[in-house]
């Protein structure tokens, strides 16, 4: 058994959270630059120069990509041989989601009660998933999400009989519709299967998968490919303004389901699709 006091999860979150406002990871910044290339409409690979030029600014003076530095959400992997000592493990992440939200002068975007509506001025509390695994160690990760895309988001509760082609129309239903208002290009997050919640975890959970990689499962694959070509054909562009560079990645996410139903959620993120990882 291994002893990790949650004061190094604190420091942790706390760093994290402040590097991921700051610095795309190499995946979504390469995708962005393939993107530059790819796009015929003049005013879209201005517009994607223009989201370039801006990374390279956040990072170098380390300032937010974007004003809007999302809510916290943070994925927990946790090995069933860790014990924790400290702080309650939950109270640990939001203090690290605290402090570095206050240290690195963060936009604090999170209010205390839906319908109240009274800022907690600290970005707390975060949405904190958590998963057990064998071994010995924490795997950390932080994907602050802003809420431009989010809103744009949708979930779908088909019917098997809906098949494949069900879900393709969801996809792209969903796209359609957001338009410019999720600041595109941007990446499309799919959770398929489980039940009404665990499909919009999947698709959340797949905005963090890496956009170089692919599902390992070969009918997922090939939908992935297929849905990024049709999506970059819908027209929309870099910041709605027209063009072929709409999307940067899908990914998908598959989970099994009941016999008489087919959840499936498609989770947008904008072109600052942050996340990052760390073990403990």
């Amino acid at each position: 058994m291994r002893i990790i006091n949650t004061g190094e999860i604190t420091k942790a979150v706390k760093e994290m959270c402040m590097e991921v406002n700051i610095r795309l990871s190499d995946d979504v910044k390469n995708a962005i630059l393939r993107g530059k290339e790819k796009e015929e409409s003049a005013l879209g690979r201005q517009i994607l120069c223009q989201l370039e030029e801006n990374m390279n600014i956040a990072a170098e003076s380390k300032i937010p990509i974007c004003q809007d530095t999302g809510m916290a959400v943070v994925f927990l992997k946790v090995g069933q041989d860790v014990h924790f000592e400290g702080d309650y493990i939950e109270d640990a992440v939001n203090e690290g989601i605290r402090q570095g939200y206050r240290e690195g002068y963060l936009r604090k975007s999170v209010v205390k009660d839906p319908v109240d509506r009274i800022n907690t001025n600290d970005n707390t509390p975060g949405i904190i998933h958590y998963e057990f695994v064998p071994g010995e160690q924490v795997e950390i990760t932080v994907a602050p999400k802003g809420f431009g895309s989010e809103n744009m988001s949708r979930l779908y509760m088909l019917k098997p009989a809906d098949g494949v082609d069900g879900i393709k129309d969801a996809i792209l239903e969903t796209v359609r519709l957001a338009g410019p208002n999720a600041c595109p290009p941007i990446v499309v997050g799919v959770g398929i299967g489980g039940t009404f919640e665990k499909c919009a975890f999947l698709a959340k959970k797949a905005l963090t998968r890496d956009l170089d990689s692919s599902s390992p499962i070969p009918y997922v694959k090939e939908l992935e490919d297929e849905m990024l070509e049709k999506i970059n054909k819908l027209g929309i562009g870099p910041g709605g303004l027209g063009g072929k560079v709409t999307a940067l990645g899908v990914n998908i996410e598959t989970y099994p389901t009941h016999i008489a139903g087919m959840p499936v959620a498609i989770n947008i993120c904008c072109h600052v699709n942050r996340h990052i990882k760390r073990i403990i």
